[in-house]
């Protein structure tokens, strides 16, 4: 029964995050951690939200990942890094509201723009920039916006007590 259990708990979890979070590899659709992919584009397209995870994907041989301060992601400066990546598929789980910074550390991919920063929300509001126009005649404005959930009356609490009912009916009918 035991082990019964532990399946039944393992495959609860693995469910209730893929609902409640999201994995992105950067650059995708566009590009990856590359020298092609704008990431200031990328990152103004793209929602973060706490329990998402970053993948960056990238060859050892030409790339690194290098999470850094502000400081160092202006000055693109790696020598006090937070955190480095080195595998060539790194996931970085966003787990705190705020900014991070990631940066590649080799010498010379700072003139390609190899950086990215990230703003890290809420998964139940969040502000989406809108633009028209380019060049100097681009005009943006932002809104606030529930997220789907949120909209639909479910929040992130809601669905964790709908998982562990799920978890305790499975216990229930192995029992």
């Amino acid at each position: 029964m035991g082990a019964k259990v532990l399946i039944l708990i393992t495959v609860t979890v693995a469910m209730l995050r893929m609902v409640l979070s999201t994995s992105l590899t950067v650059g995708v659709p566009a590009g990856s951690w590359d020298l092609q992919t704008n990431y200031t584009m990328w990152a103004l397209r793209t929602r973060f939200t706490i329990g998402d995870e970053f993948q960056f994907q990238y060859s050892t041989t030409v790339h690194n990942v290098v999470e850094v301060r502000k400081a160092g992601y202006d000055a693109y400066n790696s020598s006090s890094p937070i955190a480095m990546f080195l595998t060539s598929n790194d996931v970085v789980p966003l787990a705190a509201i705020g900014m991070r910074y990631f940066i590649c550390g080799v010498p010379g991919h700072r003139v390609a723009g190899m950086k990215v920063q990230v703003n890290v929300k809420s998964k139940a509001v969040w502000t989406v920039r809108r633009c028209r126009g380019t060049g100097k005649r681009l005009r943006c404005r932002s809104e606030t916006i529930l997220s789907s959930a949120m909209t639909a009356g479910i929040d992130q609490s809601a669905m964790a007590r709908l998982g562990l009912a799920f978890v305790a009916a499975g216990l229930v009918l192995f029992y």
